[in-house]
């Protein structure tokens, strides 16, 4: 379990300055932002419990909110999207699959489900933070290819990130 929590906090000090100081400036066409730390809410372990992963989706929104001076749209956005980890993984995954302590990845889920995962909690979570940041429907169509570029965007560096991490860990 120490093992876990210090991957856990490693990728907490790592992601959450590497979105406020690099990936919030790597804007595409002005319109899609890579949320990449996101990877810290998706990897977590499901037998971990929903107090504990609310508690951590808030505090690493929190976190990027103080880096960001982004009043609370973080941790709004990163509460409700741990809150709604688990029932969106089982959405992809039945209950009776034996996953104790293992993280979501492709390797554990298969690839279908883990990428249908995946790209679902990344979709709501930029769908929440993008609506209320915008906090009006005044120009739709810009709200709407926002969500979509930096769905799209957020998941392929997602998936990288994922590939990465996975080989290293089947290496060792």
């Amino acid at each position: 379990m120490t093992k876990l929590a210090i991957r856990y906090a490693l990728l907490f000090l790592l992601l959450i300055p590497a979105q406020a100081i690099v990936f919030n400036h790597i804007i595409l066409f002005n319109v899609a932002v890579p949320l990449v730390f996101l990877y810290l809410l998706i990897s977590l372990p499901v037998t971990l419990g929903t107090n504990k992963s609310t508690m951590l989706g808030f505090l690493a929104g929190m976190a990027l909110d103080v880096f960001c001076d982004t009043p609370g749209v973080n941790a709004l956005c990163c509460t409700i999207l741990a809150f709604a980890r688990k029932p969106i993984f089982h959405l992809y995954v039945s209950m009776d699959d034996d996953l104790a302590s293992r993280s979501p990845s492709s390797h554990s889920m298969g690839l279908a489900a883990y990428l249908k995962f995946m790209l679902t909690m990344v979709a709501l979570y930029c769908a929440m933070m993008f609506t209320i940041e915008a906090f009006q429907f005044f120009n739709f169509r810009l709200l709407v290819l926002r969500i979509v570029a930096s769905t799209a965007y957020t998941f392929l560096l997602l998936y990288a990130i994922d590939s990465i991490s996975s080989r290293s860990h089947s290496r060792s």
